[in-house]
């Protein structure tokens, strides 16, 4: 099983889990999802309390993901398996992703 933070301008919003049998979670924190000053990280995430519950990595997190080349050479030089979408965010989207939303592996 592999986790990560998700933090939304650096505040923690929830935590992204891929499970052993490769299932992913996503569960709000629920200091952020009781603030209303903290907006949903996605429009496909409204704020719940369950969790949201998927057989492939979710697209909003899945489209962090670099395409084509970049991503040959990211997995090259990052030595993870092009098929290891999971790995690939938990190494690239740390830092200077396009938006809100970073990842923090736990």
């Amino acid at each position: 099983m592999r986790q990560a933070e998700v933090l939304a301008n650096r505040t923690l919003a929830g935590i992204l889990t891929e499970t052993d049998d490769r299932r992913y979670i996503f569960k709000y924190d629920d200091t952020y999802l009781a603030n209303p000053a903290y907006p949903a990280i996605s429009l496909a995430f409204p704020k719940r309390k369950e969790e949201y519950i998927s057989d492939e990595l979710f697209p909003f997190f899945f489209n962090m993901l670099s395409e084509g080349a970049n991503k040959a050479i990211q997995c090259r030089t990052l030595k993870i398996d092009e098929s290891d979408a999971f790995g690939l965010l938990l190494a690239t989207a740390k830092q200077d992703t396009i938006g809100a939303i970073t990842i923090n592996e736990l």
